[in-house]
Formats: C-alpha cells, structure tokens, sequence
C-alpha cells in the first residue's frame, strides 16, 4: 500500500529497494579461509574482463541462475534477502492468527491484520463497499469548500490528493517541528510522464487514459461518463504537472524551503483561507509554514476556484480508489497491478497474495513486526559487532578529511565537528512505536489499512509544535535499506541491511564484509552528510553556510565532474542517467568505497595478503561492494527509475564510481583500452 507519506523527507537512502531481509554475517572470520564455501567467487562471470564492465563480470554468473521471476520487476540480493524475511515473517503471521491473542496486544493486531488480509473471499463479496462512504462524500460535493473538505479527510485516509502536507524539523532551525508543503497529487510516477515526447512515454500516457477509464467503469460508471471523467482526471493532473518541479529541482534544500505565514499561504491562493482548511487537515494551530514550490500551490489555487466540480469530484474519486485498490475485490487489485506493475514495471503477474498482506502490513504497523523479528533473528551481540564495523568507517573518514588537499583548516575543523556529532542507530531502535490505540480486526482489509493510514497520519500530525524525538526511526528493522538524516545529523542502519543470503557468519571474511557493508552501507551515509546535499546542513542538522566560499567552490568543481561523469552514461536506447540529479548518491558511493577501503586496511586479512577462492583481499573487497549491487531489473523499470529515482542503476554504481578509484585499476590490472578506464585527469576525487 503507498505510504501516507510518499517520499517527501528529504533523507538521502542508500538503495532503491525496500523490502524485509535478516542479517547473516559479521565483521570478522573464524574459519579456515581454504574451507570456506566461497561465494563471491561463485558469482564470478570470468568471460566478461573486470576492466570492461565489473557489474557482469562480479555478478554475471548469479544473474544466469537468478532469471528475474514473472512476478518481479527487479530482482537481486535484496529481494533475496526479502525472501528469507518473508518466510519467517509470514511464519510470526500464521502463529499470531492461531492464537487467539488478547484484544489490543501487537499480537492480536497482527494476526487479525494477517487474517483479513489473506480472505480474498471476503475481499471480493465487500467489493467496493469499504469505500462506500468516501464515494458518497465525494459525490455530494456542491461547493469549492466542499472540494476543501473531501481533500482534507482523504488526507487523513492517506490519499495523495493535490495537498502534499506533513509534519518534519525544520531545516533551519532542526530542534523545532514545522509544517511543510510539497508537490503532490500525481497518478503517473512524477511531472515528466506527461510531458515527454519519447515513443515510450507516450505508450504509458495512452495505458494511463485506458487505465483511468476502466477504473471508473469499475466504479459503475457508464462507457461515457468514465471516458469523460479520465479526460477530466488527464486534464487536471497535467496543469499540476506543468506547475510541479522536475527530480534535480527538488534536490536544493535552498531553493525548497520557503517559509511563510500561514496568511502569507492566503495571498498566494486568492479566495482559499488556509487556516480552517489546515485545522480539517490536524494541522489546528500552525501559524507557519514551508512551502517546498510555491508555484505549484499557486496553479493548486487557481485550478480549486476555477476548475468546475466535476472535475475535482472525478479527481477526488480516482485518487481515492488508486489508493485503496489493492485492497479492494479482484477486478480493481488486478486493473491496479496490469498498468502499475506490468505497464510501468515490466512485471509479468501479481506477486503472491501473503507477500503482498506482508507489506501493507509493513506500512500499517512495521515496528510491532519488528519487535518480533529482532527478539526471534537479530541479538545484541550482532548488533555490537555492527556498531563496532561503523566505528571502524567512521574513523577512517576522519582520516580522509585530515588529509583532503582542496579543503582548508577551517573547514575541516568544522568537517570534523559534524562527523563525531553525527549519531549512529545500528539494528533496531531503543524505544518502539505504541500501537495500542490502532484498532485492527478482521471484518475488513481495506478498513484496517484505512484506520492504519489515518492513525500514521494523525501520529505525525501531533508532533507539529513538539520537541523533536531524535530517538524515532523512520525505517523497521527488517527494512532491506539504510538512511542519512541531515535534520537529525544521522545515519539510521536497519538490522536487514546487514544480510547476505546463504553466508553464515564464519564464512563472511572482512574484506567481504567491509566492501558490502562497510562501503556499500556504512561508508555510503555517512558520506551523505558531505554530498552536494547534505553538506549544506552543519553539525546540529541546520541548514546554514558553515563551508569557506574557497572551499565550496572547489568542492562544487568536483561535484560537476561527477555530474558529467554520469550525464555520459547511455542506459536504454537514448536514456541518460541524470547526473545532477543521481549526484548525491553517486557521491556517497564513490565516498563509501574509498572510505572503507582505508579501513579494510587495518583489517589483519589485509595485513596478511593470503587469498580466497584465488581473490586478493583487495579484490575481494571490490567484489564485496558489488555484492551489494547485484540486481538486474527489466527495461520498464529501468527506464522508469531514470526518470523518478535519485540513484544510479546498479550497474553504474558499480562501474562508475570504481573508474574513478586508483586501487581498483591496481587490483585488476585495468589498463588503457578497457572500456573503464578513465585517465588520471578524468578521475573525480572527493572524499
């Protein structure tokens, strides 16, 4: 199910996956390294030379004998891992159902969750009557307030309807919670799909106008009248694009944070009064507030008085049963799925029915699920020996800040300041989320994700004014990903993104372990904190200018070669990547990779310099890096990721940050010719 909060904060994630996983490995080694089962080397395709394209040559032989399955669009070491966490979620699900657990305890919530969820009989006899009375009050819609109205009750429900609001710190002043609005509204993925001429673009907006169609004929509506409200919807949501800023755009903290008076909001939106309207919306007392675009709640305005109502009411109608299809009767969850997940996807067939109750139930009550996983699959000891891993990281980037000879004293004074200060969660947070007052029951699975929805919703809306708890997590243990807060100054490692399939903790050696998880994860957000990005929030997580303007501009200069670097890399006909866009994360790779390298360093197997599997510790520290990239996904998602994610493919976060490493080129003896090599000039260097 979409969260109630759809990528609005701007925390910098170190991969494009999310999903369930478990750790299975650490930072050191006691077996005999001659007996180990070696998988990095089983995954080796030796036909492709290391010099011409490592993310085949790492990883080619697992992509022969991992196809990606029917039901997938992506698939790789994460949705391994996910597997391996569906099992035993799926298994805590089954036992919470039997149960017959006490009313309101998180085991009672999640067995009955489960149980609705999984009743697709029941599902299919609702039909759309758990959606019944949103409907209606969407049809008795008569006046511009009432359009107000329905808008901000379909916020509390989740839905992504026109008005991107939410509860987070205020970037310039981090120990205060400030109300913020963003961009939203959107059917198709962001404002590019319904502008771009590119015969594949084109495609989607055609399946889009079919799509919308068969949804409101779903919804009862006659041939006519459901053409008639898709051109409505279609009309509607390309004035908001065409007011909504593109993916690069919304990376500058600067240019998106634009803090005014709620009456100043009033000014920009001619007859709107904001204050009663942000009260429906559990926003009661805000008197300020941080428009991310103002020109997009400019054109929201205008379109709200002079768009007629049945333009909204078709609108509102359409944004409400996108939400909920999934957990609605067959005929809406399979139209939901063939333009969602196979039009815009590639994907073949629907995913099992339990996988998909298990993420809509990640997104209703993920920390009550991750209570059970951590007490069943993630001790303290393991959580200790990740917690020492970073350290190691953290270190050796004190080291390369030392040394940096483009940056001044001063800076590095400050540099250095942000580092120690920058707090690290490993595994799973000290405090747990209360769900107690979250009712869930077996009468329903729409109902349950509505109440969860509005629950979330209602728990963010009420810290607006309230100190901010640097505890929480935004991510559950059992999250196959990992994050960088720059209002909060920290790196959040969820116990998952640990995992490697198949490897028991005495087969992971450190070059391994620190190539995956010290460079891949560790090193790669704390480098988020120095990115074009997040260098621009100081120790305290407060956006402020703490750099030398000397500095920054050198730092900009390195920036921009990055920027080229992937602006020159082709991915699918004339797709580029976006190199200002992916910056950032292209950054924080080549950041991890350097970083945790110094501190593989002082790793005795490194010292030692024996082989495993005929790899050299360095090797396979490269090797482990792009473990963690093992993906291969389908051009559907591929072309869509270019268009809507921050990061690279995974085959450019492999390739392209390692031309840019000189001990790579030593490794592997990558000479002039290979089709990586970039000669010393064009090599970027930051961190």
């Amino acid at each position: 199910m979409p969260s109630p909060f759809p990528a609005r904060r701007p925390w910098r994630l170190a991969l494009p996956l999310l999903g369930l996983a478990l750790t299975a490995c650490n930072s050191g080694s006691s077996s005999d390294p001659a007996n180990r089962p070696d998988l990095i080397q089983a995954n080796l395709d030796t036909t492709v030379r290391p010099g011409d394209d490592f993310y085949r040559y790492a990883n080619g032989a697992w992509f022969k004998g991992h196809p990606i399955p029917a039901s997938e669009s992506n698939w790789g070491i994460g949705k391994e891992v996910q597997n391996e966490i569906y099992g035993r979620l799926r298994q805590l699900n089954q036992e919470a159902a039997r149960a017959n657990a006490a009313t309101g305890t998180a085991q009672q919530k999640i067995g009955d969750f489960w149980a609705a969820g999984m009743d697709s009989a029941a599902i299919d006899r609702q039909g759309l009557e758990p959606l019944r009375k949103e409907l209606t009050r969407i049809q008795n819609i008569t006046t511009v307030k009432g359009v107000q109205a329905a808008i901000a009750r379909l916020q509390l429900l989740g839905v992504n309807a026109l008005v991107g609001g939410y509860v987070g710190q205020d970037a310039k002043n981090s120990e205060k919670m400030a109300l913020h609005l963003w961009q939203a509204g959107l059917g198709l993925p962001n404002r590019d799909y319904y502008f771009n001429q590119d015969a594949r673009t084109r495609n989607i907006r055609q399946e889009y106008a079919k799509h919308l169609t068969t949804m409101f004929g779903l919804l009862g509506q006659e041939a006519a009248t459901a053409r008639a409200n898709m051109t409505r919807v279609l009309a509607l949501e390309t004035k908001l694009a065409g007011a909504s800023r593109k993916l690069e755009a919304l990376r500058d903290p600067y240019a998106n944070y634009n803090k005014m008076a709620v009456a100043k909001l009033d000014e920009f939106t001619p007859g709107l009064n904001w204050k009663p309207w942000l009260a429906e919306m559990a926003f009661a007392g805000a008197d300020t507030v941080i428009v991310g675009q103002p020109e997009f709640y400019q054109e929201a305005g205008r379109l709200l008085r002079t768009a007629p109502l049945a333009d909204w009411q078709a609108y509102l109608q359409w944004q409400l049963v996108h939400t909920y299809a999934p957990t609605l009767s067959q005929d809406f969850d399979q139209e939901n799925f063939r333009f969602y997940g196979t039009v815009l996807q590639g994907a073949k067939e629907q995913r099992p029915r339990w996988k998909r109750v298990l993420d809509a139930e990640e997104n209703a009550m993920g920390e009550a699920l991750g209570q059970l996983f951590v007490q069943e699959y993630f001790t303290p000891a393991t959580k200790k020996r990740y917690e020492e891993l970073t350290e190691n990281i953290v270190a050796s980037f004190r080291e390369h800040i030392r040394a940096l000879d483009w940056m001044s004293d001063t800076t590095k004074q400050k540099a250095l300041v942000k580092l120690s200060k920058i707090t690290r969660k490993v595994g799973y947070p000290d405090k747990w989320k209360d769900y107690s007052s979250l009712r869930i029951d077996r009468t329903s699975f729409a109902a349950n994700v509505m109440r969860a929805n509005e629950w979330r919703y209602r728990y963010e809306a009420r810290k607006l004014g309230q100190p901010v708890d640097r505890t929480e997590w935004g991510m559950t243990p059992q999250t196959y990903n990992a994050y960088y807060n720059p209002s909060n100054n920290e790196i959040v490692l969820p116990a998952a993104i640990f995992a490697i399939p198949g490897l028991l903790d005495a087969d992971a050696d450190d070059a391994l372990i620190y190539g995956y998880a010290g460079a891949s994860t560790i090193g790669h957000e704390l480098t988020h904190g120095f990115d074009d990005e997040g260098s621009q929030f100081d120790e305290k997580g407060n956006l402020r200018s703490w750099w030398t303007k000397a500095d920054r501009r050198a730092f900009d200069a390195r920036v921009k070669g990055i920027v080229r670097q992937f602006n020159g890399y082709t991915v699918l006909d004339s797709l580029h990547i976006n190199g200002k866009a992916t910056a950032g994360e292209n950054i924080a790779d080549l950041g991890g990779i350097v970083i945790g390298l110094d501190a593989f360093k002082k790793t005795e197997q490194y010292k030692k310099g024996e082989k495993i599997g005929g790899l050299t510790p360095v090797q396979r520290y490269f090797l482990g890096y792009a473990l963690g990239w093992q993906v291969h996904q389908r051009d559907e998602r591929l072309a869509q990721a270019i268009l809507t994610d921050v990061h690279s493919p995974a085959q450019y976060r492999i390739n392209g940050p390692f031309a840019d490493v000189p001990a790579f080129y030593e490794a592997f003896h990558v000479q002039p010719g290979d089709k990586l090599y970039r000669p010393d000039s064009a090599r970027v260097k930051i961190w």
